[in-house]
C-alpha cells in the first residue's frame, strides 16, 4: 500500500466515481459525522458518482437511497441495490434473489441464528436484523463487548457448515445463501442504471473500505483505498488496497474526498 497523497495527479483527475463501505469507512464509531456527510455531498456536487457499498440492511438502504446525497446504494453485501429516481419520485429496488425465495430463506436464517447464539456465548443478533431481507448478521462488537478473533472465526465456521457464504465486517459476521458479493451487484448496478462497463472502466472509480468483507472490491479496483483502520485486518485480505489514508474511519473518508477534489 502507498500513501493516498502519492496517487499521481493524472489518476486523481481521472476519477469519475467513489464507492465506499459505510461502517468505519464513512462512519466513525457508529456515527455519521457532519464532515463525512458533507464529503458525500461535495463529491456528488463535483459530478462524481457516489455509491455506498455496505453490509447494512434493506431498511437502512431505503432511507440512504432516499435521503443521503448519493446516486444509489448496494446493501446486504450485494443482495440488492436501491436507487431513488427524484424525477419520478420512486424508489427502484433490484434484488438478486426473488421475493418468494427470500421469504422461504427467512425461517432457515432464524433457526441458524438461534444455533449460533447458543454455541457462541457473548454474541447477539445484530440490532438491525429485523430490517434485513436476505442475510443473517451476528454482532460481535457493535452492541456487545468485543469477542476474540477465534470466536468470530467460529461464527464463520458455523455459517459455512450450513452452506452459507460468510463474511466478516468491522462489527458483524454476515451470512447468506448464494455466491453473490458486493462486487457482483456493483457491476450490475453500473451496467443497468448508469450504462457503465465497469470491467473496462474500473481505473476511473475508487472504492474505499476497511475490513475483510471489502476484499473483493480491494482486489478488483486498481485504485482501491483503505482508511487507516484497515491495517489490523490486512492478514485477512489477500489483495490489500493500493492506497491508504493517514486518518481512520470517517476522517479517512473526508481525507479521500479532500484529496480527490483538491
Amino acid at each position: 500500500m502507498q500513501p493516498l497523497a502519492t496517487m499521481p495527479a493524472a489518476v486523481r483527475q481521472g476519477v469519475r466515481g467513489v464507492f465506499a463501505d459505510i461502517d468505519d469507512t464513512i462512519t466513525s464509531h457508529g456515527t455519521l459525522t457532519p464532515d463525512a456527510y458533507a464529503a458525500l455531498a461535495r463529491l456528488r456536487s463535483a459530478g462524481k458518482l457516489v455509491i455506498p457499498i455496505t453490509g447494512r440492511p434493506a431498511g437502512w438502504c431505503d432511507h440512504i437511497a432516499r435521503m443521503w446525497p448519493v446516486d444509489a446504494v448496494v446493501g446486504e453485501n450485494g443482495a440488492f441495490f436501491m436507487r431513488y429516481d427524484a424525477k419520478r419520485r420512486k424508489l427502484e429496488r433490484r434484488f438478486i434473489v426473488a421475493d418468494a425465495e427470500r421469504q422461504a430463506q427467512r425461517a432457515r436464517l432464524a433457526a441458524i441464528a438461534e444455533a449460533i447464539l447458543a454455541a457462541v456465548p457473548g454474541t447477539a443478533l445484530a440490532s438491525d436484523q429485523h430490517y434485513r431481507e436476505c442475510d443473517l448478521a451476528i454482532d460481535f462488537c457493535e452492541d456487545v463487548p468485543p469477542l476474540p478473533r477465534g470466536e468470530v472465526d467460529r461464527i464463520v465456521a458455523l455459517m459455512q457448515a450450513q452452506g452459507m457464504t460468510a463474511k466478516v465486517s468491522s462489527i458483524h459476521v454476515n451470512g447468506w445463501f448464494g455466491s453473490y458479493d458486493k462486487l457482483g451487484m456493483t457491476r450490475t448496478l453500473l451496467r443497468e442504471v448508469f450504462a457503465v462497463d465497469l470491467d473496462r472502466e474500473r481505473e476511473h472509480y475508487v472504492f474505499a473500505g476497511d475490513s475483510p468483507n471489502d476484499a473483493p472490491m480491494f482486489a478488483y479496483f486498481p485504485n482501491a483505498v483503505g482508511v487507516a483502520n484497515v491495517l489490523p485486518f490486512l492478514d485477512r485480505i489477500a489483495t490489500p488496497p493500493r492506497w491508504i489514508t493517514t486518518r481512520e474511519a470517517g476522517a479517512g473518508f473526508v481525507e479521500l474526498a479532500d484529496f480527490l477534489l483538491g
